[in-house]
């Protein structure tokens, strides 16, 4: 899914399961390569990094920002010097810039419940009910702003 910076759809691809969230990606910035000509950079999670970023920018012309956590790269169970102190992992749940925009958008949709499951059949079905549960959103939306 690739949002504005609102979290407003801009567009969507729905993949099988068993496809890399890179590999979707890629489809997906194929079927809209030409219609954002002012999309230059994109924030992603820590699942896009390498060779994704290198394809990006060659065939695409847009640089990427992985969106990590603040503590970095930092994991539980890292073996330490005997005379170090241990790093100070933060718990919880904590909102990461950017990052938060598509989430924020997935549970939006997350509202409809024909996109609770899947029922669709069709790839192209679910791309279409979720194209019209932001089309839904977006009008209520504008409904309520004339209004008040």
């Amino acid at each position: 899914m690739l949002v504005d910076t609102q979290g407003l759809l801009l567009k969507v691809v729905v993949s099988p399961a068993n496809v890399q969230d890179t590999d979707g990606a890629e489809v997906l910035f194929e079927r809209i390569k030409g219609h954002f000509p002012s999309l230059k950079h994109i924030w992603v999670d820590g699942g896009y990094k390498g060779q994704f970023i290198k394809m990006m920018k060659k065939r695409f012309k847009i640089t990427v920002e992985v969106v990590k956590h603040a503590w970095g790269e930092l994991k539980r169970g890292v073996w330490l010097p005997a005379d170090a102190e241990p790093p100070i992992i933060p718990t919880g749940f904590h909102v990461l810039p950017r990052r938060w925009v598509v989430e924020r958008t997935f549970a939006w949709l997350g509202m409809y419940r024909r996109l609770s499951k899947d029922y669709e059949e069709h790839l192209q079905v679910s791309e279409g009910m979720i194209q019209i549960a932001m089309i839904n959103l977006m009008s209520r939306r504008l409904t309520y702003k004339e209004q008040s």
